[in-house]
């Protein structure tokens, strides 16, 4: 095999491969022994015609598709390897020879990772994020957990605000059912705005028992196009009320959610923690504030088919997040109305910033010489093991080489991302900015 580059504009390469015909015809000879069990050829048994029979009546060229793209995939990962070009894209494939007896010539254009060019990075300004825990945030943290441990009580008066009720419903559109407007006990809390905008205001009132009609418009921007924008009446039965009890705030409480026994050890043990969240999410945020600025300080040409492969990686990772849920791709772009192509769209400022924000930081840490030793990769494995509630060992027996230098390629990242945080000059917020917000 042996592989031509040739250097395109835009951060773009072109890798010319050919692929020796001896080993095409082995390709062929090994497509042919697949499938001659399924060919049928006159005056022979299915199965048994000799491939050069099966050619004579087919064509020469009838196993050659397949053996292309047999050796294809190994004789491009090879090329791209010999090439010692940084691809950052998947290859677009044309063909300049496809024969038999001939040697397969096949070209790949492929982006280029791109040079990157660092404005200033160090001592960049960023605003300041405040850290201050408040009583009320205390107060409204021990609320949310009080609203946790509510216990649901059935009452026989009418419906309220925040009561969680069991309804049956039928929704008509001018006095005629339509398709999805029924629904039987169906579990709604009053308030949560769940329902169509106006439903469960109208439900207050409403006696266990008896049907009452709640008219409602749909929203313009409903999914439904036959329902959007349009009037209906919904005829409702409200089967079971349940209000919310919430336990008192004292030390018993205190005691049966935490591991405190007192309100106010509880209370500060609140404080502490949300604290300790404040402080990390202030180190987040003024994280990727210095990271911004010094993309934004930063030049670099990104090919575009190096974002359009980003952007497809993404939505491979949304595909498999749906797969994990039950459901496929193709169910979810049929309930949404989407495509691939215009999710690959939405997904592309998204794969932009992430490209750009790795690029940086990898200039970044070459310009800093940052290098991971040997103790940080141990350091680094450990916490893997230690996640995964695995041995040290189990870890290193499934790592391989390229996935350890991936990993120390992280941590010179994160290095990048730590030097950038910590040289940066917090400011505070101006005043109309503040107010703004």
């Amino acid at each position: 095999m042996s592989v031509k580059v040739e250097t395109l504009e835009k951060n773009m390469a072109k890798l010319t491969i050919e692929v020796p015909a001896a080993e095409v015809e082995s390709a062929m000879q090994a497509v042919y022994l697949r499938r001659k069990s399924r060919i049928d050829v006159p005056g022979f048994r299915k199965g048994k015609a000799p491939r050069h029979m099966v050619e004579k009546l087919y064509g020469r060229g009838i196993f050659l598709e397949d053996a292309v793209n047999d050796v294809m995939p190994s004789a491009y990962e090879k090329a791209a390897k010999e090439s010692g070009l940084e691809i950052v894209s998947r290859p677009e494939i044309g063909f300049e020879q496809v024969e038999p007896g001939k040697d397969l010539i096949f070209t790949a254009e492929v982006a280029v990772k791109p040079e990157v060019t660092l404005g200033e990075y160090k001592g960049l300004s960023v605003p300041k994020t405040e850290v201050n825990v408040t009583e009320e945030d205390v107060v409204a943290d021990i609320k949310r957990e009080q609203e946790k441990n509510a216990v649901l009580n059935s009452v026989e008066r009418p419906v309220q605000n925040g009561d969680q009720t069991t309804i049956d419903f039928e929704g008509f559109m001018d006095g005629v059912a339509f398709e999805g407007g029924k629904g039987e006990d169906y579990p709604l809390t009053i308030g949560s705005n769940a329902f169509i905008p106006g439903f469960e205001e109208q439900l207050v009132g409403a006696e266990i028992g008896k049907e009452v009609e709640v008219n409602v418009t749909f929203p313009e921007n409903y999914h439904s196009e036959d329902l959007a924008g349009k009037p209906a009446v919904f005829k409702v039965t409200v089967k079971d009320i349940k209000e919310k009890e919430l336990p008192e705030l004292d030390d018993e409480f205190a005691s049966e959610v935490s591991e405190f026994e007192t309100l106010a050890e509880y209370k500060e043990d609140v404080k502490k923690k949300l604290e300790e969240r404040k402080a990390a999410n202030a180190k987040s945020i003024k994280e990727n504030a210095a990271v911004d600025a010094a993309i934004a300080n930063a030049s670099m040409e990104i090919p575009d088919a190096m974002l359009e492969t980003q952007a497809q990686n993404l939505v491979d990772e949304f595909a498999a997040g749906m797969r994990r849920q039950g459901l496929s791709m193709e169910q979810y772009l049929q309930y949404s109305g989407n495509t691939e192509d215009s999710m690959i769209e939405q997904m592309k400022p998204r794969a932009l910033k992430q490209i750009k924000t790795r690029l940086v930081l990898e200039a970044v840490a070459k310009a800093e010489n940052i290098q991971i030793s040997e103790e940080d990769t141990e350091a680094e494995l450990k916490k893997m093991a230690e996640n995964y509630k695995m041995e040290l060992d189990e870890i290193k027996k499934l790592m391989d080489e390229s996935q350890i230098k991936a990993m120390q390629e992280d941590l010179a990242v994160q290095k990048a991302i730590d030097l950038l945080a910590e040289t940066a000059v917090e400011t505070e917020k101006k005043e109309e900015e503040t107010a703004a917000e």
